[in-house]
């Protein structure tokens, strides 16, 4: 009895009818109908009543196909399993992030994880929690780290929250610092010169919107960047920018940080996956970095 006798076993049942179940198995009819009848010869009784064209399952035929479904089922989990095995040798991860992510938690992680697993390929896709949701709900990406919460309109996804992050005042290390003493306060960038981020980034809608709790727009100077860029025309002094602290810290000498005053500003980043999908085996070794980087 083989594994192929069994699956042209099961077309055919479910199908009902040789040809079709040929083609669902991408297979000659004559070839599977004397895959049929070799099978029917080795358990001596037949498994299908074909008269006049009607195709029915015998009493045998009854008997023997949940079994067989059984059968190609673990041979499915076995083949799996040992795929799965593999990957961690050879496999990929498919991971979104925020490009502020990118910059400030990013490579001490995937360095780790690349310490641990050399031999699995790391796909890296930046963009906004908006751009990040659609990519997960298609399948383009294993994991997204993305900023709660979630647009309104997400699909089923499964988050779980990595850290929450101040957000801090960055503005070029010569500049007359903003504020008042060692902190400001969101009320004091009225009128601020601010360098903003692109439409659709998560941080744009932040800022925007506690700007807006105080009673003021913001006033920008240059709009549009990612945060590269962002940084480069603080740099030049061309304002000020909201960025998260892990950004700040690494942004170099030139730039001054200036923490907000309490209550301050924070956000929530989780790690997000499909609900209805499993992440491979790859993508939950480099979950478990991530998840461990919380308490690292």
């Amino acid at each position: 009895m083989q594994f192929q006798q069994l699956t042209y076993f099961v077309a055919v049942a479910e199908a009902r009818h040789f040809t079709r179940a040929a083609e669902e198995v991408h297979v000659s009819q004559p070839s599977l109908s004397q895959q049929i009848r070799a099978l029917e010869n080795e358990l001596g009784a037949e498994l299908f009543s074909r008269a006049r064209g009607n195709i029915t399952l015998t009493d045998a035929g009854e008997a023997l196909l949940p079994l067989a479904r059984r059968i190609l089922a673990d041979a499915d989990t076995a083949r799996h399993e040992v795929q799965e095995l593999a990957q961690l040798r050879r496999g990929r991860v498919r991971l979104g992030a925020t490009p502020s992510l990118c910059t400030g938690l990013l490579p001490d992680v995937l360095r780790a994880f690349h310490d641990r697993h050399p031999g699995i390929q790391l796909l890296l896709e930046e963009g906004g929690s908006h751009d990040l949701v659609r990519e997960l709900a298609r399948g383009a990406l294993d994991l997204a780290l993305v900023v709660l919460p979630l647009p309104a309109a997400s699909p089923a996804l499964t988050t779980v929250e990595l850290l929450q992050e101040d957000l801090v005042v960055v503005s070029a290390a010569e500049a007359p610092r903003p504020g008042r003493g060692g902190s400001v306060r969101m009320a004091h960038l009225q009128g601020e010169p601010l360098v903003m981020f692109r439409h659709g980034y998560d941080l744009r809608e932040l800022t925007v919107a506690a700007c807006r709790a105080e009673g003021f727009e913001p006033s920008f100077t240059v709009e549009g960047g990612e945060m590269d860029a962002v940084l480069g025309f603080v740099r030049a002094g061309l304002g000020v920018a909201v960025v998260p602290s892990m950004v700040a810290t690494r942004a170099g000498s030139d730039l001054r940080t200036t923490p907000l005053a309490p209550p301050g500003l924070r956000r929530t980043i989780a790690l997000a996956h499909r609900s209805d999908v499993a992440p491979p085996r790859a993508a939950r070794e480099l979950q478990k970095v991530l998840l461990a980087s919380r308490t690292g």
